[in-house]
C-alpha cells in the first residue's frame, strides 16, 4: 500500500502502520485494536496490519507547513511548468530545490 491509497496523510499512516507493528510484537489482535483505537474499518485495519506484517516500521515523516513566498510572475508560472512536466508538485520541486541551494552552503550578502 502507498502512502497516496490512504485516506489518511502521511503522517498518520505512519503511526497507524507503526502501532500495528507494535500490536502484532505484543500477540495483540492487531486489525481489531486499531480498527477501535483509529475509528476505521477493520477492512482498512487489515491493510495497515498487512503493511506492518510485509515491511515492519516505516518513518514518520516530518509535518509540513505553509510558507508563503513572492517571487516574480515568469519565475511562478516556469516552477508550475516544471512540476507539471516532472508529474510532482510545486511543493515537492520548491522543496528539493531550497534543500539543495542550502545544502550547497550559498549566502547572499545582507542588503542594507
Amino acid at each position: 500500500m502507498r502512502v497516496a491509497d490512504s485516506r489518511c496523510g502521511a503522517v498518520e499512516f505512519a503511526l497507524r502502520v507503526n502501532t500495528a507493528v507494535g500490536l502484532l510484537e505484543a500477540g495483540a489482535e492487531a486489525a481489531r485494536v486499531l480498527a477501535a483505537e483509529f475509528d476505521c474499518s477493520s477492512r482498512q485495519a487489515r491493510r495497515y496490519v498487512e503493511r506492518a506484517a510485509s515491511g515492519g516500521r516505516v518513518v514518520v515523516p516530518e509535518e509540513m507547513v505553509v510558507f508563503t513566498v513572492k517571487v516574480p510572475a515568469a519565475l511562478a508560472v516556469r516552477v508550475r511548468e516544471r512540476a507539471k512536466e516532472s508529474g510532482g508538485t510545486i511543493s515537492a520541486l520548491v522543496t528539493a530545490a531550497l534543500i539543495g541551494f542550502l545544502a550547497r552552503g550559498h549566502t547572499q550578502p545582507r542588503r542594507r
